[in-house]
């Protein structure tokens, strides 16, 4: 076992590790980013609105919001590999429960069932397992396993489309399928793969020796060390860091308007209009590179992260306000907002890391999360609203822009006041 420890270079256990990650974020995909595709077959099967489809969608994300207190909780308290078994069952009975619906209702109460299981893949799984297995790289391989939430949409969107293309009731197949992905992407992994520590497989976490020999030879004596979760809801840097997750959440949901305001173009200048499918892809084209960016950027300064994503998402909505008529600067402001968009779990995961530590890291970060949930939830109807206002998509690009100049000042105060709490271990 000694010899393991020290083994340093090569294949390292962490490395399934991230890919445990990156399939549940591939699951937590096909939960929260693909029910546009089962829209218009599943409403019209039923002959209801796109309201009342869609409503099972947001009692999905109020579920998460409960789910979160709830299962930073059982993941201190039980394996996570049996934790993320059961969310992964979850899923796959609520897709199965959709799969079989014989009226709307059904799908509320999938969409409840989906939202328990989803909520700790999402928020919870990858900080705490990244966070316990590795000792450098920490950001990167952070972003690069929430970059799985956009690649996996990508992926199976097209495939859930083509089925349900199939027939009135493609749909149901659809979901089927979905219910066996999430179970072969996750069951694996959760089952024979994931173990919460590196001491479970006696081992060090990755880069433990080249963090234990660099010049800042006290960065892995702090690997374990951090504020308690009692002490850390009592400080105003939680309190902003939750604030941070919950208004950069919210400014996400533009994205989901960027389609409609090319579209609102199409009496003046409809080239615009017509690209409207393609600025939404290259927004999340923006989002999934810039997670893994945004990963890389924290592994060396917090701060930089930070900067990096708010300038990018302000260039962004600049160039879409200023410039919508001309194509290159609509989407190169599209693409740049990605970078903020990406934000929401990257820079919320990272920073709550960086000012509380590791000690209480699962509970602290299940707290923040709900207030992100509940940004989430609530964004698009919130700014659904305001852009059927006169003028409302000028009023919401302002919005957007006063919410990342305040998340950005609230970002930075939280980790200027890191230093001042005191670390202990557990």
């Amino acid at each position: 076992m000694s010899s393991e420890k020290k083994k340093s270079g090569g294949f390292h256990y962490a490395f399934l590790i991230v890919v445990s990650c990156c399939m549940m974020c591939t699951v937590c995909a096909l939960m929260v980013s693909t029910p546009g595709f089962f829209l218009p077959s599943v409403s019209a099967y039923f002959n209801t609105s796109s309201a009342a489809f869609m409503l099972y969608f947001t009692i999905l994300q109020l579920a998460m919001v409960v789910a979160l207190p709830i299962g930073g909780s059982i993941l201190n308290k039980f394996k996570s590999g049996t934790v993320f078994t059961v969310c992964a069952i979850l899923c796959a009975v609520g897709a199965f429960l959709m799969s079989s619906a014989n009226a709307m209702w059904v799908f509320y109460i999938a969409g409840i069932i989906e939202g328990f299981g989803t909520a700790p893949m999402l928020f919870l799984a990858v900080p705490k397992l990244i966070g316990n297995w590795c000792e450098k790289k920490v950001g990167f391989f952070t972003g690069l396993s929430l970059a799985f939430t956009g690649i996996g949409a990508v992926i199976f969107g097209p495939i859930f489309s083509a089925i349900i293309a199939t027939g009135a009731e493609g749909w149901r197949t659809a979901y089927l399928v979905e219910a066996i992905v999430v179970l072969v992407c996750v069951l694996p992994f959760s089952l024979f793969v994931i173990k919460d520590k590196p001491s479970d497989k006696g081992l060090e976490p990755y880069g433990h020796e080249e963090v234990d020999n660099s010049k800042d030879s006290s960065a892995a004596s702090s690997m374990n060390l951090g504020v308690s979760a009692n002490k850390a809801m009592k400080t105003p840097a939680f309190y902003c860091i939750a604030i941070f997750g919950g208004i950069i959440a919210l400014n996400q949901t533009v994205y989901q308007f960027i389609p409609r305001y090319c579209v609102s173009f199409q009496a003046t200048a409809p080239q615009i209009a017509a690209i409207s499918g393609t600025a939404g892809a290259v927004c999340m084209l923006g989002v999934t590179i810039g997670k893994i960016l945004l990963g890389a950027i924290n592994d060396k300064n917090p701060r930089t992260g930070v900067l990096f994503s708010i300038i990018s998402g302000i260039i962004g909505v600049l160039l879409m306000m200023i410039f919508p008529t001309i194509i290159a600067l609509l989407l190169i402001g599209a693409f740049l907002f990605g970078f903020v968009y990406a934000s929401t779990t990257v820079e919320t995961t990272l920073l709550t890391r960086a000012v509380f530590g590791n000690r209480d890291y699962a509970t602290i970060y299940s707290r923040i999360s709900t207030v992100s949930s509940l940004g989430g939830a609530f964004g698009a109807t919130i700014l659904g609203v305001i852009v059927d206002m006169p003028n409302g998509f000028s009023i919401m690009f302002i919005l957007s822009l006063v919410i990342m100049v305040v998340a950005c000042a609230l970002a930075l105060y939280s980790l200027s006041q890191s230093s001042k709490y005191e670390r202990t271990a557990e």
